[in-house]
């Protein structure tokens, strides 16, 4: 197969081009930017004018929800979801029923995902047996299965020994390690921000100083083992300014935020807005400006979805006891686009935070568009106005804060090793 991509704007933020440029594919990969090759004739012309031509997104925060919540959301559903958002590479983590602790398990996702040829899936393994914190998993196996990280997810280790020793091990074989901030203790029971919000309406909180507790735990065991670490979803102020100091120290340290927390503060709960319940929790409008400002200045390095479908039935509680989490793999795209725009961030370093930057914590190759390689491309357009309602979203789970409102931006197609996976009006 073919494929002339013409007349479109080409950003590739690893190698810094934004210019009008076509791409020229051939058996699923690039085979020219700008001219075409001698006696090239394409299967297939698509019209690119007006639109944007990037990198396929690379999201490292999705949860499929496959194996043990079908009813929540079913593998089907969710890469139908990643590709109408653009997204070709996605990280989900290990927190499935069963865990990703099994070899077995993490070769049945990669394979059931592959044959469905959409998205790439790489697994985030578990760190523990179980995530129950207590025993280190076969983590060598795990790799050789196809994990490319191993996490707790939103676990908490039973014995900061444990965690000592998984890191050390990590280390010892370079396996990345990817830790959610939290201390348990101080978070106990909390739904929402230790703020006025959570003051007024008698809120159990949690405090910033139940990441920067865990956060600074994290640090000093890093520093101790030279582990690779990357920290997921901080959400503030105090956080990432430890993470900076950090990187200034040359602790071999990533760090990405919730592509809502680029956006939404404690106020966003509203009159108990169950669809703005999520973990860690929306922070204060001081939390959310430092966020931004720490993206924009490189010190976070990537923005996720944190895309996590909920059963509408749990949505449909009192806040305190609604399951957290909001689908977001088909608002990265116009929440970062919506971000820049508020920002002045300019294109090609906004979209390295869901494309290149995100591809190099990951460790893959992808986030680029260079010849010789796979063509996983996302052609979108800026400029597009679109409603978030239940009946525009792919994914099974329609929770998210943003249901009602107009975003700007959308894919228009999405191509995965040179094919076509999607393509809309």
């Amino acid at each position: 197969m073919k494929i002339h991509i013409k007349g479109g704007r080409l950003i590739d933020p690893k190698s810094g081009v934004d210019a009008k440029k076509d791409v020229y594919i051939t058996a699923g990969k690039i085979v020219a930017i700008g001219e075409a090759p001698s006696g090239y004739s394409a299967n297939r012309v698509i019209d690119a004018a007006g639109l944007v031509v990037c990198p396929g997104l690379v999201d490292l925060a999705a949860r499929l929800r496959e194996p043990g919540f079908e009813y929540l959301a079913t593998l089907e559903s969710e890469m139908e979801a990643a590709i109408a958002g653009g997204v070709t590479s996605l990280a989900c983590p290990p927190d499935t029923d069963p865990p990703l602790d099994e070899p077995g398990l993490v070769e049945m996702l990669k394979f059931r995902a592959k044959n469905l040829n959409q998205a790439r899936v790489y697994p985030v393994g578990a760190l523990t047996q179980g995530l129950k914190g207590k025993h280190l998993t076969e983590m060598a196996e795990l790799v050789d299965a196809g994990c490319i990280a191993f996490s707790q997810a939103d676990a908490p280790f039973a014995d900061t020994q444990v965690f000592y020793h998984a890191l050390q091990y990590a280390a010892t074989f370079g396996f990345a390690v990817w830790l959610r901030p939290q201390d348990p203790a101080l978070a106990r029971h909390g739904v929402a921000h230790d703020g006025q919000i959570a003051t007024r309406f008698g809120l159990p909180a949690i405090p910033v100083c139940a990441e920067t507790v865990a956060l600074s735990t994290i640090l000093i065991l890093a520093r101790e083992t030279g582990a690779r670490v990357h920290l997921m979803r901080l959400s503030s102020a105090e956080g990432v300014e430890m993470v900076r100091q950090a990187k200034r120290e040359k602790l071999s340290i990533t760090c990405d935020i919730a592509v809502h927390h680029a956006h939404l503060t404690e106020m966003d709960i509203g009159y108990f807005e169950s669809n703005s319940r999520l973990d860690p929790p929306l922070r204060s409008q001081r939390d959310r400006d430092a966020l931004r400002a720490a993206l924009a200045d490189g010190t976070v390095d990537a923005l996720c979805s944190d895309h996590t479908p909920v059963d509408e039935d749990a949505k449909q509680l009192p806040f305190a006891e609604a399951e957290p989490g909001a689908t977001g793999l088909e608002l990265l795209l116009p929440l970062t686009l919506k971000w820049a725009g508020e920002t002045k961030t300019a294109l090609v370093p906004a979209l390295a935070r869901i494309s290149s930057e995100a591809a190099r914590v990951l460790g893959i190759d992808a986030g680029h568009l260079t010849i010789g390689h796979a063509a996983d491309i996302c052609i979108f357009d800026p400029e597009r106005l679109w409603k978030v309602e239940p009946a525009a979203l792919k994914s099974q789970g329609k929770n998210t804060p943003y249901i009602g409102l107009e975003l700007k931006g959308r894919a228009r197609y999405t191509l995965v090793d040179g094919q076509v996976v999607y393509e809309s009006k």
